[in-house]
């Protein structure tokens, strides 16, 4: 299995699990300024901004542990830009990961998983 094809698996997986526990999808793989969120969804009155990881095994670390300070900035320069196209006051805002494990079948949900400044 490929990275992307891993990661389209992962993403779908995601996806109908935020949609299961009551979330709406409201973009996927949403690009803006050279950078991508891959899941973008409202919880209520909150707008959820998602990086999802997904592996096969833990030899090379966790997800969340992937998504670097570097990583963490490219997805809020995105959001920003996402913001910024939206009509009405500007939302609550959320940076959550989202761990698939593509062996076991589960989807772990790390909701404020960094926060920004």
């Amino acid at each position: 299995m490929h990275n992307r094809e891993k990661g389209n698996i992962g993403e779908d997986m995601a996806s109908a699990y935020l949609q299961k526990m009551g979330c709406t999808i409201l973009a996927r793989n949403y690009r803006a300024r050279g950078c991508e969120i891959d899941i973008i969804a409202r919880e209520g009155e909150t707008v959820l901004f998602c990086e999802v990881k997904a592996r096969r095994t833990a030899a090379f670390g966790l997800g969340r542990e992937a998504v670097t300070p570097e990583k963490q900035r490219r997805i809020l320069h995105a959001a920003q830009a996402y913001l910024q196209e939206m009509e009405g006051p500007e939302p609550f805002c959320r940076f959550d990961v989202l761990e698939v494990d593509l062996t076991l079948l589960r989807v772990i949900w790390l909701k404020d998983a960094f926060i920004v400044d």
